[in-house]
């Protein structure tokens, strides 16, 4: 598995429900944001890949186990870490922590499209550094 990417997040009033805790879908927001920030930070602008390659990637599936609330105003760091790296899928690890006590844990699915006409499509070969730890990394 890869290094872990890590995204700090801040608990607005938006993020809570009636409860006072973080409401349920807003955590999938937050895993977003870090998929798209570790995607940046690989050097992968999402906007150049559908317009220059054709190629989005969305989510197929989710598994998702909430296991404590977030309130608001906490911060929170919102992890991703590359599980598997398939000719046309990604496997994500994500955990959402708040000061090292885990909240949510998730495995994400994600599928390459053809932006034009959201079929399947293999990963582009020039992709895989981007995506994949290199050997000398830990």
């Amino acid at each position: 598995m890869a290094e872990p990417f890590a995204w700090p997040v801040r608990v607005y009033w938006e993020d809570t429900d009636a409860g006072g805790v973080v409401y349920h879908a807003q955590y999938l927001a937050f895993m977003e944001r870090a998929r798209s920030e570790w995607m940046r930070a690989a050097g992968l602008d999402q906007d150049t890949l559908r317009r220059a390659h054709d190629l989005v990637f969305v989510v197929r599936a989710m598994e998702v186990d909430f296991r404590a609330p977030a309130r608001l105003d906490d911060q929170l760091s919102v992890s991703v870490a590359l599980l598997e790296c398939g000719g046309a899928s990604l496997v994500l690890a994500q955990r959402i922590e708040r000061a090292g006590t885990l909240l949510v844990a998730a495995q994400v699915k994600i599928a390459a499209l053809r932006g034009s006409d959201f079929r399947p499509c293999r990963i582009p070969a020039f992709l895989l550094p981007h995506l994949m730890p290199s050997p000398e990394s830990p």
